[in-house]
């Protein structure tokens, strides 16, 4: 398994200052072991994600780091013209020495889909399409009048990733050969209200596995949120203040800390509580990746920088992780 850290660019700051800390982030997360960093894309609302522009910013993480894979979580590509993705891609992946994943999906605000000049109930069709063109370009095909994609990116095809919240999303996927990334936490269906997140994925991976091409090896990201501190006072204290500013699009059953701790899919505490809570999620029996952010409690800087220790050093080799053996210095 290995091990990511993700971020949508949250912390209490302007967006300068979001940048500077989130880089410090995936440094502090390469140099205590970490494969991977992942970052996400949001337009025009700060509130929801503070990047709009994840290769750009993934091009400087490149110039600052030198082992940890750098990975988009997600390129919101119905949005997207395909060939700038896939020439801005191919540029950033020899930048980083062939260290960049890239996921993908169809998601998204739907009220911004209208400044692109796109509609959000063309997603599904749009995804597809663009999803085509961007593999088509990577495998080198003719793109028209003879013209192929410079510089060439083979590699590419076989680092996509694509998200979905649907079991029909896992087999399209799988039959593609694709990673799967499952979300940290996605709604309850209505006539299951109660249902945990790994009942409600596990027929994502089911459908994934059973619809991968014989002999591909599955690739199957868990994401979770998961904030360790020294004491579970602390964690919970910013757990209370961090959980429920009005991200969830269902009613709360209650508003205790205990109730917001179980609607948002959170593993709080410190690191012994947190492994038993990860501990039984069964989907991470059947994951490759295992990525962890902080959201939605967003603790403040030195406290993340803290949970990233304490996830690389106690967390999660109790789980089975292995720390990379060069390690970067912090």
């Amino acid at each position: 398994m290995r091990l990511g850290f993700f971020t949508r660019l949250l912390d209490d700051a302007p967006p300068h200052e979001r940048y500077r800390l989130a880089a410090e982030q995936i440094r502090h997360a390469e140099a205590a072991g970490f494969d991977t960093a992942w970052v996400a894309q949001h337009h025009f609302d700060g509130d929801e994600g503070g990047l709009p522009a994840p290769l750009v910013f993934l091009a400087h993480v490149a110039a600052t780091t030198g082992r940890i894979r750098l990975g988009t979580g997600i390129i919101t590509l119905p949005l997207e013209h395909p060939l700038r993705v896939a020439e801005d891609a191919a540029v950033l992946d020899l930048l980083t020495g062939g260290r960049l994943e890239v996921g993908v999906g169809s998601g998204g605000t739907p009220s911004s889909f209208p400044p692109f000049g796109r509609d959000s109930a063309d997603r599904a069709s749009l995804y597809a399409d663009h999803l085509a063109v961007l593999l088509a370009a990577w495998s080198g095909a003719d793109l028209g009048g003879g013209k192929r994609l410079h510089p060439p990116a083979p590699r590419l095809p076989g680092a996509v990733w694509e998200a979905t919240f649907s079991a029909a999303g896992g087999a399209r996927a799988g039959r593609a050969g694709h990673g799967l990334m499952l979300s940290r936490t996605q709604p309850r269906p209505a006539d299951r209200p109660q249902a945990t997140l790994a009942e409600i994925q596990r027929p994502i991976v089911d459908a994934y596995l059973d619809s991968l091409p014989p002999g591909a090896a599955p690739r199957i990201m868990a994401s979770r949120t998961a904030f360790v501190a020294d004491s579970r006072s602390e964690a919970l204290r910013w757990a209370e203040r961090g959980l429920g500013r009005g991200r969830l699009p269902f009613e709360l059953p209650g508003d205790d800390l205990g109730t917001r701790i179980a609607a948002f899919d959170v593993h709080v505490g410190t690191p012994q509580d947190v492994v038993e809570s990860l501990r039984a999620d069964p989907t991470l029996d059947r994951a490759t990746d295992l990525v962890l952010q902080v959201h939605s409690v967003d603790p403040p800087h030195p406290l993340i920088l803290r949970s990233i220790e304490l996830l690389a050093t106690e967390v999660a080799p109790a789980l089975g992780w292995t720390p990379a053996k060069e390690a970067s210095p912090a």
